[in-house]
């Protein structure tokens, strides 16, 4: 059942590094240069203008981190002051979420200033991947306004999906049930990962134990179902499709499932791919797809036949994300 007719039915019934990195390439492709004549002119020319910029070319809103405690925003590289795991953006862009090199739940300004702990691991546990969950009170229904990050907790060996408020402080995160539709069997309630946040209090994730994408609508009732077998989900944000990864020929490809029609439909959206595609994040507007590939950051756009071929956007390897 589409997203959008799940909430009709409800409503019815309830009435820096990044940039060293680009300057090491720089240098690295300088040093390949020639060592005399104008061929070290030029490598020091190039090296010279890599130092002086500092910046990365990526499409407007698109961020990449890879692990350090540098951050591409806007083509610049910020450094955050800290270790940038898994970052995720809030719905507004104001807002980024992480796990730091401690391992903590960290949420911080564009620019890593104004850090807050948010939730503090108490050790011995691995958090990874958060996802807001922003959503408005629904007075009619009786449903407050949401402000939470989900993230996944591998405790004692199982992974879990737990919860914690975003503007808290040292919060203590909680578990997220996991329930079923009427009529269906149980949902796993371990090995599940990879979690994403869409509108409308509705997230996807992935149960690495049986490869299957999950659908959990926490709008009303906190139900959920497979989808499709796949990893690394992201839910657009009105909740209509969500594209993940699935193996095809040896090779990671990303697919796509529209929940918008009378049945939902599932596309290979990169056919044609001869590498890996992976960790795939949807734009804003719902348009465009970011996803990471061995030697950079690619996006496919929406055409009138479905989506364009891959386009490179980045050099620079990395966890793509939208910011607002």
């Amino acid at each position: 059942m589409s997203a959008r007719n799940r909430r009709s039915t409800a409503a019815a019934v309830t009435a820096g590094a990044a940039a060293l990195l680009a300057l090491c390439g720089a240098a690295a492709n300088a040093m390949a240069a020639p060592s005399s004549g104008g061929g070290a002119k030029a490598g020091a020319a190039m090296v010279a203008a890599a130092a002086s910029t500092h910046t990365l070319t990526v499409p407007r809103g698109l961020t990449i981190s890879d692990g350090t405690r540098h951050v591409v925003v806007n083509g610049r590289s910020i450094d955050f002051g800290t270790v940038v795991r898994d970052l995720a953006w809030n719905p507004a862009g104001s807002k980024a979420a992480f796990v730091d090199g401690h391992g903590n739940l960290v949420v911080s300004d564009p620019d890593g200033s104004h850090r807050v702990t948010v939730a503090a691991n108490p050790g011995g546990q691995t958090w990874s991947h958060p996802t807001w969950q922003v959503s408005a009170a629904d007075h009619q229904n009786q449903i407050p306004a949401k402000n939470n990050l989900i993230f996944s907790a591998k405790i004692n060996g199982r992974t879990v999906l737990e919860s914690v408020k975003a503007t808290g402080n040292h919060g203590r995160p909680a578990r997220i049930s996991l329930n079923t539709e009427p009529g269906e069997s149980g949902l796993p309630q371990s090995d599940n990962t990879w979690p994403n946040a869409g509108g409308y209090g509705t997230a996807v994730y992935e149960n690495t134990h049986n490869g299957e994408v999950y659908i959990r609508d926490d709008y009303l009732r906190q139900q959920g179902h497979a989808l499709a077998k796949g990893s690394e989900p992201a839910l657009s944000a009105d909740d209509e499709e969500v594209v993940f990864v699935r193996s095809v020929h040896g090779h990671d490809h990303l697919f796509v499932e529209d929940f918008g029609g009378a049945a939902p439909v599932v596309k290979d959206v990169t056919p044609h791919a001869t590498t890996d595609y992976t960790e795939p994040a949807w734009s804003p507007n719902g348009r465009t797809i970011a996803f990471r590939a061995p030697n950079g950051v690619y996006t496919i756009t929406k055409t009138a036949h479905g989506f364009g071929a891959p386009v490179k956007a980045s050099s620079h390897t990395g966890l793509p994300a939208y910011r607002g």
